[in-house]
């Protein structure tokens, strides 16, 4: 369950919205979600997030807010790492990989800190008395508008309710209604599984004060306080010791703020409580139908852009469920466009780009914005070699530009917290990142060496920066990221050596990420590994045409182009695979979910069909022998729609998109076959 709700369906097609029947884009259910996390509904505003019940009795809202993180800033590089990196690099050149591996887990892996989690807000819990037994249940979620609403029938009267997230308004709110005037009784509370305290306070305010969880021998420092104010509309409202109840009131509205101690990666000195107040007061003096409208506008200004319309069939009448279950077997097409316009959904909800006195916010992590759990598999981090950015494949290509500026003021922290790994951990100069990092910008290795060594995850992440300025052109933009950009690439400058062999320059010690060939299953430290110099390629050649399109830096771009030229090329190997190692170790029986090796031909473009059709034919057998990629695809649906998937690595998918015509509003752009070309700016150079 390593990726999130948000990274599973963002890969796949571009541009979108739709045109399909009223009602379409909903993901709706004949059933409440019981105690399964995964099957409520997610709201977010890219700071607060809530996973939306619909249970009729007991409703449950599970809250986060996305700086409540275990542990406080912190750094978990290695200075040990320096002295042992020429020998773990003679023992890799001199085939021992084993004992590599063995050295660089006592000298290079982190010995203080793995990363710090994404940890749970806590819960607003909402009962309804004489509930239990109800008729005429319907939940949604409508994307269009980002709205969930739960109805159903109780002796004669509908109850109804509405959850949102806005942005303007910074609050989660919850409208609650009876279609007959006195019948709406409940009783709410705040938990959580953190340290804190709750308290109940004049005016109808619950607050739930709390602390972050340690983790490592880091103490949890992230204050953080939840309020909820509940306003009903006649009837009356009492307080017990750490609860609210209304008793038969016509309607009422639930407003919840949430803030913490955060200012940035390395400074927590904010006051929760102000915080928290500011946003609440503020939104409290607005009837929930002004919210609404205003949390509609801004939402549709991301959401309404693109639009998609695949056709339909009798089975966008059936609960998504249904659907979902049926999809394989039968013909759904606006299905696929609904997955489609649900992972747009997700990355707006929980990646926002601040403004309006807002700073920019954080990225989606693991799990978007949704979490449960105190130690969350993975650690709900951001995971940097492939899931994090996966997440953001979508933001140019289906028009979400603004989006992807969490990401970016991440990775432009990242290249100034990687500085000091890159010198204290491989004398080198520049910044790196290994393969995840956290709300604390660490840049070391995390976890065991069998994954955490893998230097390239800021390089990848670099990627974006230049990503987003072909989609824009903004030269005042790419002056803000050229100092990151180049500051990647002038590490691995330090970095590479020549292997023995043919002289190429290779990245040593690093590895396919997280697979090790077969004839040595337990070691995948190694040399020259494709997609590590398909990375180099590409941070390379995005910081060559950056300092051009500037007009800076030409001796360093002299020397770009000269190692650039001396990297391996991709090959083919002895069963016409393109190979993920540097020798030809690859097995026809390896079904890992990592597919490396093919970064090459997605998100990177050194692929192609018609400049390297060898190569890309080669591309596809390894695709093949890994289990294909259209039943993903399927097998994805039901994982995406209905919660977070297994792990897996479906990278491919950009490439088997179907040709249709669509339209990007907003832009003065049109694609008309998604064959074609999307970006700006020329192809990258051919590497046969």
């Amino acid at each position: 369950m390593k990726r999130l709700f948000l990274s599973l369906t963002l890969f796949v097609f571009t541009n979108q919205t739709f045109a399909q029947t009223s009602g379409a884009l909903k993901l709706w259910y004949r059933k409440p979600a019981g105690n399964t996390w995964t099957d409520a509904l997610p709201v977010g505003n890219g700071r607060l997030g809530a996973m939306v019940y619909g249970n009729p009795e007991k409703e449950i809202l599970k809250l986060n807010e996305s700086t409540v993180w275990a542990g406080g800033p912190n750094r978990n590089d290695n200075p040990n790492a320096l002295a042992a990196l020429p020998e773990v690099r003679k023992l890799i050149f001199e085939g021992k990989h084993d004992e590599a591996a063995r050295l660089a887990a006592e000298k290079i892996e982190s010995k203080t800190t793995n990363g710090m989690m994404y940890q749970p807000v806590g819960n607003l819990n909402i009962d309804f008395p004489g509930h239990e037994k109800f008729t005429g249940y319907y939940r949604e979620l409508d994307i269009e508008q980002a709205v969930t609403t739960t109805s159903y029938t109780v002796d004669g009267v509908k109850y109804t309710r509405q959850v949102i997230a806005s942005v303007p308004d910074q609050v989660i709110a919850i409208r609650l209604t009876a279609d007959k005037p006195g019948k709406l009784t409940f009783t709410s509370f705040l938990n959580s599984p953190q340290k804190g305290e709750r308290t109940i306070e004049k005016g109808g305010r619950m607050v739930f004060a709390g602390i972050s969880g340690d983790k490592e021998g880091i103490k949890g420092q992230v204050a953080f306080q939840a309020h909820v104010l509940v306003k009903p509309e006649g009837g009356q409202l009492s307080a017990g010791d750490t609860s609210l109840t209304v008793r038969q009131a016509d309607a009422a509205t639930i407003y919840i703020s949430i803030a913490t101690n955060f200012v940035d990666y390395k400074t927590l000195t904010a006051d929760p409580r102000a915080k928290a107040d500011r946003y609440l007061v503020k939104a409290a003096a607005k009837p929930f139908a002004t919210i609404l409208k205003s949390h509609i506008i801004a939402y549709q200004h991301y959401f309404n852009r693109v639009k998609l319309d695949l056709g339909t069939s009798e089975a966008v009448q059936w609960p998504t469920d249904e659907r979902i279950a049926k999809f394989a077997s039968g013909n759904d097409p606006q299905l696929v466009a609904l997955y489609f316009q649900f992972g747009r959904y997700l990355l707006i909800s929980s990646s926002q780009p601040g403004g309006n006195g807002m700073p920019v916010g954080q990225p989606a992590n693991l799990q978007g914005i949704w979490n449960q759990s105190m130690n969350p598999p993975w650690g709900s981090k951001y995971t940097i070699n492939i899931n994090t950015e996966m997440n953001y494949w979508p933001a140019e290509v289906t028009n979400l530009t603004e989006l992807h500026e969490p990401l970016v003021q991440m990775v432009k922290e990242l290249s100034v917290t990687g500085q000091e790994t890159a010198r204290v951990m491989y004398g080198a100069r520049g910044w790196l990142a290994h393969h995840n990092t956290d709300l604390w910008r660490i840049t070391g290795p995390v976890d065991p060496i069998f994954y955490a060594m893998w230097p390239m995850g800021g390089a990848w992440l670099s990627t974006h920066l230049w990503e987003k300025y072909c989609y824009s052109g903004d030269k005042e933009y790419l002056k803000s990221v050229y100092p990151a950009l180049k500051g990647s690439a002038q590490f691995f400058v330090d970095f590479l050596v020549p292997e023995p062999t043919h002289r190429w320059l290779v990245v040593v010690p690093g590895m396919s990420p997280e697979n090790a060939p077969s004839i040595r299953p337990k070691t995948t430290i190694g040399a020259g590994n494709t997609m590590d110099n398909q990375i180099v390629y590409d941070i390379f050649t995005a910081t060559i045409r950056a300092a051009e399109t500037l007009g800076t830096d030409a001796d360093f771009v002299k020397i770009l182009k000269t190692k650039r030229a001396q990297l391996p090329p991709m090959q083919i190997g002895k069963f016409g695979q393109l190979q993920e190692w540097l020798e030809d170790l690859d097995s026809p029986e390896d079904k890992h979910r990592h597919i490396s090796h093919l970064y090459g031909l997605y998100p990177s473009h050194q692929l192609s069909a018609y400049r390297t059709p060898e190569l890309f034919g080669a591309a596809r057998t390894s695709l093949e022998h890994r289990g294909g990629c259209f039943h993903r695809l399927v097998d994805g649906l039901e994982s995406k729609l209905v919660g977070p998937p297994a792990r897996r690595q479906p990278r491919l998918q950009a490439h088997y998109r179907p040709a249709f015509a669509c339209e990007c509003a907003g832009k003065k752009r049109r694609w008309r076959n998604l064959h074609q070309p999307l970006r700006r700016a020329p192809a990258v150079p051919d590497r046969r």
